[in-house]
């Protein structure tokens, strides 16, 4: 019975090791402060650069949750992220930026074309 325990534990350690899907990552707080003083121009621009780079990583972070995924069903080990695939710390930090800017636009009663939030 203990072995069963043992090897219980072992396999939720494995599993909480494992890379997350870029959807149930959340935003990390980032203060508006860095884009304060960016105009309605910048603000867009500068969402529109953040986006392309969540997207990318995103991408990455998928591959990388599919590849645990196997990596443990096949071998016991989140292979994608022992060897430093998991991209969620830079898809939280995207986030908190993307939100950051979103609340400067909404401050600067800028112009919104398309919606603000972006998961």
């Amino acid at each position: 019975m203990k072995s069963k325990r043992v090897a219980f534990a072992s396999l939720m350690i494995l599993l909480a090791a494992c890379a997350k899907q870029p959807d149930r990552i959340a935003a990390v707080e980032v203060g508006g402060d860095n884009y304060s003083r960016h105009n309605c121009r910048q603000l867009a621009s500068e969402r529109l650069a953040i986006s392309q780079d969540l997207a990318n990583l995103s991408a990455k972070q998928k591959s990388a949750a599919n590849g645990d995924a196997w990596g443990v069903f096949l071998l016991g080990l989140p292979l994608s992220s022992m060897s430093g695939g998991d991209q969620e710390a830079m898809i939280a930090i995207a986030k908190g930026k993307i939100q950051a800017i979103d609340r400067q636009v909404v401050a600067k009663g800028c112009p919104v074309s398309r919606p603000l939030t972006q998961d």
